[in-house]
């Protein structure tokens, strides 16, 4: 007497019960949700890549930065959820700005290798700011809209969920408008191109590094705030998140920011996959093991051309 579900027949003639279905539609969907997050900061990364040929790792604490200033505004002092959000992502895009002109600019005859080295260290400075000013514990942060699971097919799923899928949609349409249609946008994709040439022509490139670094802050305080209520957020998140961050940069192609987002919701839904079907201890490691396979197949990425062998010269 036992209940047996109904079962779903594949083309492929194998049986796939309700139940695994709903755990595999669960997982594709938390695996778009963290991706998401990839992908946001996988883009952040390209605009800097784009117009300095520099890789900034503390784009990692953009993204922590972001959450934790909106826990701070929203939970600490009360402030409506959209007020919190425009200041915290112009606080975050004020970090940007303050890091390019006090670090990246100042630098003579700068190599790419010593600013990297630059931006590593700006990210461990960062990282002990966010301890000493929000300590080592993690902090919540309200849900957007209602913290309520609803059922999809079986599988259930968080608002807020829905909430960062819309952001990344809506940024990435930005973007291809921004940089499509606007003075300041086609100028920095000249700068991309051709920085000499940009110059020859009037164009102030390093007005364009700053409103690169300006947009890649944002674009990572963003990322912070709409993965916080789900996730929580620490001091310590940002060298993950980067790590992962530039992972999806490479595998999608450094410096392309669609197959940056492609990218980056794939290794989401590798890591949900492999916490589901593996285990979880395993997840970080399953991610990363997918990025070194991809880039021995293809060094240059998915959708990338000769760019991302620029790498080597590190």
């Amino acid at each position: 007497g036992d209940y047996i579900p109904p079962t779903l027949l594949c083309d492929f003639g194998m049986e796939i019960t309700n139940q695994d279905f709903s755990n595999l539609l669960q997982y594709i969907f938390m695996g778009i949700q963290r991706g998401s997050i990839y992908a946001l900061a996988a883009m952040g990364f390209n605009i800097i890549y784009n117009s300095t040929g520099v890789i900034n790792f503390a784009q990692g604490e953009f993204v922590v930065y972001g959450g934790l200033m909106m826990v701070s505004l929203t939970m600490t002092m009360n402030l409506p959820v959209p007020v919190a959000f425009f200041f915290t992502v112009l606080f975050v895009m004020l970090i940007g700005i303050l890091m390019e002109r006090l670090t990246i600019n100042t630098v003579k005859s700068p190599t790419v290798l010593r600013l990297v080295i630059i931006t590593i260290g700006v990210s461990i400075f960062l990282e002990g700011i966010a301890m000493v000013s929000w300590g080592k514990n993690s902090h919540v942060l309200r849900h957007f809209s209602s913290s309520e699971t609803f059922e999809v097919f079986g599988a259930m799923i968080l608002p807020q969920t829905l909430w960062i899928i819309g952001i990344l949609v809506f940024i990435a349409l930005g973007f291809i408008l921004f940089f499509n249609y606007t003075m300041t946008g086609k100028c920095m994709r000249a700068c991309s191109i051709n920085r000499d040439a940009a110059r020859l022509v009037g164009i102030n490139d390093r007005k364009m590094v700053m409103i690169s670094f300006a947009l890649s802050a944002g674009i990572g305080a963003i990322a912070g705030i709409i993965i916080t209520p789900i996730i929580q957020m620490d001091y310590g998140r940002g060298t993950m998140l980067a790590i992962k961050g530039f992972g999806a940069a490479v595998v999608g192609g450094l410096g392309n920011s669609v197959g940056a987002i492609f990218a980056g919701i794939l290794i989401g839904i590798i890591e949900a996959f492999g916490a589901g079907y593996i285990s979880s201890h395993y997840m970080d490691a399953i991610a990363l093991f997918f990025m070194l396979i991809v880039l021995f197949v293809k060094p240059s990425g998915i959708f990338g051309s000769s760019e991302a062998s620029k790498l080597k010269e590190f």
